[in-house]
């Protein structure tokens, strides 16, 4: 019983062996199939992504040219603002000085 032992039991684990490693180069090659279908897709993202870029370009600068004016605008209004105020205040206190 001993000597059938020592006999099938390294034949039984090679054989384990063996089939081990052709499931994991079964795997292996699949999993090289999937990476390559992943890599066509994300080329293909990659691809629109860029083609978007000029888009949001565009975007940005209008975005950036529209800010502009209307800074300049709020910043005229401001200072027309700030001028009439200014203008009060002094008449203010010419009142105040003809008074003391």
């Amino acid at each position: 019983m001993l000597d059938f032992l020592n006999v099938f039991l390294p034949i039984a684990l090679y054989i384990v062996g063996i089939i081990t490693l052709i499931i994991i180069m079964i795997l292996g090659i699949k999993l090289i199939g999937v990476l390559d279908k992943v890599d066509r897709v994300v080329d293909n993202i990659e691809d629109k992504v860029n083609s978007l870029n000029v888009a949001f370009s565009i975007i940005d600068k209008a975005t950036e040219s529209i800010t502009t004016i209307g800074n300049t605008v709020l910043g005229a209004v401001n200072n027309a603002v700030a001028k009439v105020f200014k203008k009060k205040d002094e008449d203010t206190d010419k009142e105040e000085d003809y008074y003391e």
